[in-house]
């Protein structure tokens, strides 16, 4: 099903002037927003020694406290893109992101800097699903929204490319507080390219139910709370945040109920495709995140590699990000998005059984090598199609409801991902067999989505 999205134009409108500038400046701060989703994973073993021996408790949240809140809190940032107008939303969240890394690199304590990763996940909850819906807004006609798609991801793929890699150089240079002063620059250059007219979004009517908005935060929250207590083998306090998640998860019920603005569009959801593409984005950042959450410690523990040889390593994974998002937008405009879809799941499944395979049988990395591959072109084929889908799929006046949904399932797919696998592993004790079984659990996870796609075909 084709459908308009927000304030679409007619196909036959000319194309705005700047528009190829604004997609530049877009994608910019996709991938700003994307990179500290794993610039700090190579820089785990300089963190846990900065701040005394950090466990593997504290250094979940210095990873998950960024994905949490930027998962729960794109659901009402998608609202208000739509309300408030999409580039409004982008730019502010644009500029807070980049006074909030400068604050990161300050940071005196591991809670400081878990607290500061929170605000910069709110910051960069504002602009994705704007972002999206400014694309939708550049790009009405669906052909050339799905090769615009393929750029954006191909571009903010680009920062799980240079995420590891830069994060490794500059912690071999600087220290782990060098890799958030980047992000100061990054943030003013987007701001200078998203400043013309072309971008500009109408200002929705759709009203916003904050406290269901703050019910389905303080949710996936407590989730993730409870998850790392269990890891961490501490059970009352899980048992408590299981308690209050539950309740959360009630009392956000009944308000979805009774408000008149659904935190969780009844359109959106009913669209053809939408709720497979939703359970695919959740796998999909399940084993992208949890891979690069213990793969990091495992080439230090296991191989003692430096954090830039620990980017270089992971190379073979980060690089089809990049690269392969423009093959799928071909494929994409050829045969729908379902097609890239199963065959990235598939891919991600193939590639967490080859990690746990080599990592059972000692971890050495051209063992490594062929889960390394798979992982990447997996992530590279699933995650464009899934946007072009939802995009497209979107009732008029929801691309950024739709936008946020998706990525709000994704990063909440990537905070349970690393709250699980880092439930397997100690940091500074090597253990294979637990190591091997975190990386086995997102294919198990992987190949269960696929199934449930394939079995709900889309349209």
């Amino acid at each position: 099903m084709t459908s308009t999205v927000s304030a679409a134009r007619p196909a036959a409108s000319p194309a705005p002037p700047g528009r190829t500038r604004a997609l530049a400046g877009i994608a910019l701060g996709y991938f700003m927003v994307l990179l500290d989703t794993t610039v700090l994973s190579v820089a785990e073993p300089d963190l846990a020694r900065s701040f005394g021996g950090a466990g593997v408790t504290g250094l979940q949240w210095t990873v998950t406290g960024y994905t949490l809140v930027f998962g729960a809190a794109l659901l009402t940032a998608g609202s208000v893109a739509d309300r408030y107008g999409a580039h409004r939303v982008f730019r502010v969240a644009v500029a807070a992101f980049g006074l909030g890394s400068l604050l990161s690199a300050l940071a005196p304590s591991l809670w400081a800097l878990v607290g500061l990763r929170a605000l910069l996940g709110l910051a960069a909850a504002g602009c994705v699903p704007a972002s999206m819906a400014m694309i939708a807004r550049l790009y009405p006609v669906p052909a050339e929204r799905a090769k615009a798609v393929a750029v954006w991801a191909a571009t903010s793929g680009a920062a799980l490319v240079a995420g590891p890699v830069s994060g490794g150089a500059l912690t071999d240079l600087a220290g782990w507080r060098a890799i958030f002063v980047i992000n100061g620059p990054l943030a003013a250059v987007t701001l200078a390219l998203t400043a013309g007219a072309a971008v500009r979004c109408p200002r929705g009517d759709r009203r916003i139910d904050w406290a269901a908005q703050i019910l389905a935060c303080a949710a996936v929250a407590l989730l993730t709370d409870m998850l790392i207590a269990l890891g961490a083998r501490s059970f009352v306090h899980a048992a408590w945040s299981a308690c209050a998640t539950a309740v959360a998860v009630c009392a956000f019920a009944v308000r979805e109920r009774r408000g008149h603005a659904p935190v969780l569009a009844p359109a959106v959801l009913r669209a053809p495709g939408v709720p497979g593409a939703l359970l695919a984005g959740a796998a999909v950042n399940f084993a992208m995140s949890g891979v690069l959450f213990v793969l990091p410690l495992l080439f230090q523990q296991e191989l003692g590699l430096t954090p830039g040889k620990i980017g270089a390593a992971l190379l073979p994974m980060t690089l089809p990000f990049a690269v392969n998002p423009l093959l799928t937008g071909r494929i994409v405009a050829r045969s729908g998005p379902r097609p890239p879809v199963l065959a990235g799941l598939g891919l991600l499944a193939a590639g967490g059984v080859a990690f746990g395979a080599a990592v059972w049988a000692g971890a050495s990395y051209p063992s490594l090598l062929a889960g390394l591959v798979a992982t990447g072109f997996g992530v590279s084929f699933a995650l464009p199609a899934l946007a072009t889908l939802i995009v497209t799929a979107a009732p008029e006046g929801t691309a950024g409801v739709a936008g946020g949904l998706l990525n709000a399932v994704r990063q909440c797919g990537a905070t349970i991902g690393v709250a699980i696998t880092g439930a397997f592993i100690t940091v500074g004790v090597p253990d294979h067999h637990g190591a091997a079984y975190a990386l086995v659990v997102p294919a198990v996870v992987c190949a269960a989505a696929a199934v449930a796609v394939a079995r709900r075909p889309a349209g």
